[in-house]
């Protein structure tokens, strides 16, 4: 593709680390990991908003017997010990920590959420608002707030997010009246329901959203079925945008005649067009640990968005591209490639699309309407 029209716009070397959040209480020397997956939507003023991951993690996780995990408190932040023995360090990302009935994880980094401001068209970072970046501040966002998605509706700008602890894993609710400054309205949907995104409109006078549960066991569907079993994308609707009800209807399930079916997952709010709500999301195919993550999209119903009137998952709209990352293969943590698109604005003749890119950096890519013809 041109490189004027896919791009990386923030990478890992764009962070200033002596303004993280992390630092008013966390003496210890700490690097960037990855900078990515934002949040995008337009501002009131015509420019563009990413609210960027930023997972910082230890530059030196291992000390002595132990491997070190980063924790919010309401005293600051502090590190916790957990012992090596039997502990399993293949993810970069993560580490399982043995001795519980359960998969018990811990993480080898804390997100946070870093607003980075750009021009109009998406090519040039106007200001990153250090002042207001959003960090962990309740007690189940112990391990960090990761991937924001931002819908707007009217004048009001909704924000979603995963908070991370041992409490549970939830999806937690911001809410804007000018879309860069944020309040935390709480927990939205419990224990790993994630990917909730907003539809930018109602319907039927109700918000929308798309969700995606994770559980452990996904039952089978029968050797005729064109579906397969596990994470697949589901609706909810809401009088208020903080009381959520599912849909009784099946949404986006994977296909066996996709080659991504491992795993779907929201990716960009759902937007109005001329043909009905069109929405990209992510499918997974297997490979190595990870998987390789694609963008595709589909086209819903304007009034009854779980009748899916157009669905492409067989040809890619978006895929990893490791030309992009060349300049930062250095470092590259993923086995596999990796693009997880997030958010997409309206551009006239163009859709511009922000992705996270090999979990490492953000990603702009704008896309002809006369694709989605």
């Amino acid at each position: 593709m041109d490189r004027s029209r896919d791009y990386l716009i923030f990478t890992p070397g764009d962070v200033d680390l002596a303004q993280s959040p992390l630092r008013a209480s966390l003496d210890v020397p700490t690097y960037v990991l990855g900078a990515f997956n934002p949040g995008f939507t337009r501002l009131a003023s015509g420019n563009l908003l990413m609210m960027v991951r930023v997972a910082e993690a230890l530059q030196e996780p291992v000390e002595g017997e132990h491997v070190r995990a980063i924790r919010w408190t309401q005293h600051g932040y502090v590190l916790d010990d957990h012992l090596l023995t039997g502990v399993n360090m293949a993810d970069p990302r993560q580490f399982d920590v043995a001795g519980g009935i359960y998969r018990t994880l811990a993480l080898t980094s804390l997100s946070w959420l870093l607003p980075v401001e750009l021009t109009p068209d998406g090519r040039t970072i106007v200001a990153v608002h250090y002042d207001k970046a959003i960090q962990p501040v309740a007690e189940y966002q112990h391990y960090g707030v990761e991937d924001a998605r931002i819908s707007r509706i009217g004048d009001t700008w909704y924000m979603t997010t995963c908070s991370v602890s041992a409490e549970r894993h939830s999806t937690t609710m911001h809410i804007s009246d000018n879309g860069l400054d944020y309040r935390l309205a709480g927990i939205v949907l419990d224990h790993q329901n994630k990917d909730m995104i907003l539809f930018e409109g109602k319907v039927a006078d109700k918000y929308m959203a798309l969700t995606r549960p994770l559980g452990e066991v996904y039952f089978a569907y029968p050797d005729d079925s064109p579906y397969r079993g596990g994470p697949s994308i589901n609706l909810a609707q809401s009088p208020d945008a903080l009381h959520w009800k599912p849909r009784d209807e099946p949404f986006l399930r994977a296909r066996k005649a996709s080659s991504s079916s491992m795993k779907l997952g929201g990716g960009s709010q759902p937007i109005l067009t001329d043909k009905g709500w069109l929405i990209l999301y992510h499918g997974v195919e297997t490979r190595a640990k990870v998987g390789i993550y694609r963008t595709f999209w589909a086209l819903l119903d304007r009034h009854e968005p779980w009748k899916i009137l157009r669905l492409e998952d067989a040809d890619p709209l978006l895929e990893a591209d490791a030309s992009l990352t060349a300049p930062i293969a250095h470092q590259l943590y993923l086995p596999t490639e990796v693009v997880f698109t997030t958010g997409i604005v309206d551009a006239g003749e163009d859709y511009i699309v922000a992705s996270g890119e090999a979990d490492l950096a953000c990603r702009i890519t704008h896309v002809p309407k006369a694709r989605f013809a």
